[in-house]
């Protein structure tokens, strides 16, 4: 019984190793494939400039935040867990910054219009699907800094962290197929990812992780928040007041 529980958990952890390693690839290239027409590769296409130095820098941030995570499913992968946790520390002060940059970014590309609003939908009413991904963050973020001591909550939230930021990246992907599906596409695909991890989860360590479901649900209920308030009279009041501060 001893060898067999012992077989189990190297199963297990082998699992999240593979889990995990197939985020690090999936992440930094589906982020890729949407931006690299208007950020990362823009001079080989007729993409507008940049609005201000402000979006540049939060491109960079971003473009860090996937660096990191990559690095972190390495470090542990490697068994490089001291590493893993001091790095920890910066990933909190980049989080930091993220939002710090985003916030103003987002507002101010409500207040101003951006190239990256949707046609046919008003800059202030687009302005809480940036300010849902900041909020959803916050969350997913700061659970994983709170359950760090516990491995199998700590490890969800991080993986839901990254399929929050996956929003942005897909609505971009040019593919008009795809973009004709508008929101079923752009909430659809990550929401449907969140899922499908989760049930792997599930099935490979034999109960649901809480945590896990938790997150995911928050996830998903936020996607149809977003999109049921943005319409409406009390939104574009708060996004009014709100951009008033830039």
């Amino acid at each position: 019984m001893i060898g067999h529980s012992v077989s189990e958990r190297f199963d297990e952890r082998r699992f999240d190793r593979r889990l995990f390693a197939a985020a690090a690839i999936a992440f930094p290239i589906i982020v890729l494939a949407g931006f690299a027409r208007t950020y990362y590769v823009k001079g080989l296409f007729d993409s507008p400039p940049l609005p201000s130095i402000l979006v540049h820098f939060h491109g960079l941030l971003m473009t860090t935040w996937v660096l990191l995570f990559m690095t972190h499913v390495r470090f542990i992968s490697s068994k490089r867990i001291r590493l893993h946790q001091r790095l920890g520390y910066v990933g909190i002060g980049l989080a930091a910054l993220i939002i710090g940059v985003a916030l103003p970014t987002a507002l101010r590309a409500a207040k101003y219009g951006s190239n990256s609003s949707p046609p046919g939908i008003q800059p202030l009413a687009f302005l809480a699907i940036p300010l849902f991904d900041l909020l959803m963050f916050v969350i997913l973020f700061g659970g994983a800094v709170y359950f760090r001591r516990r491995p199998a909550a700590h490890k969800a939230l991080m993986l839901l962290t990254a399929v929050n930021f996956l929003g942005p990246a897909v609505a971009r992907i040019p593919i008009a197929q795809l973009q004709a599906f508008g929101p079923l596409w752009f909430f659809g695909f990550p929401g449907a990812l969140a899922l499908l991890c989760l049930g792997l989860d599930t099935r490979r360590h034999g109960r649901v992780n809480n945590i896990f479901l938790t997150g995911t649900l928050l996830l998903l209920c936020s996607y149809i928040v977003r999109l049921t308030l943005m319409t409406t009279q009390v939104w574009m009041k708060f996004a009014t007041w709100a951009t008033s501060f830039v």
